[in-house]
């Protein structure tokens, strides 16, 4: 069974930085492509970033040269660290093991293509 587990959340002041873990068990993480989302109250949820097996990343141009996805096989744990942080990117954050990549979603579950963890809430002040 597929299990993604995230800690790290919390509030922030704006222009401050949080750094979100993600444990993952259940599967062959080395494989695998890993993800993180979010969703804010209201809105739908969308792609943060993304971390290939092969190391390659992508970001969301809201986050891009802010935000970095990292990932250490050994541990199972991908990580993403959040600089310059913004009202905007409050949200509750989701790891997610990417299957296939879908961009947005009307929730963060109950996807075939990809599998979240039960999210974390993140907090912007400004």
């Amino acid at each position: 069974e597929v299990q993604l587990v995230e800690s790290g959340g919390g509030s922030a002041q704006a222009g401050g930085s949080l750094k979100l873990s993600c444990t993952a068990s259940g599967f062959t993480f080395d494989d695998s492509n890993m993800g993180w989302y979010r969703q804010a109250p209201g809105n739908e949820c969308e792609l943060v970033s993304t971390i290939g097996s092969d190391g390659s990343t992508y970001y969301s141009s809201s986050v891009k040269d802010r935000f970095t996805i990292s990932r250490d096989n050994a541990k199972n744990t991908v990580y993403l660290q959040m600089n310059s942080l913004k009202p905007e990117d409050t949200a509750v954050y989701y790891c997610s093991k990417v299957n296939v990549v879908v961009m947005r979603a009307a929730e963060c579950s109950g996807n075939e293509y990809v599998y979240w963890g039960q999210g974390t809430q993140v907090t912007v002040s400004s």
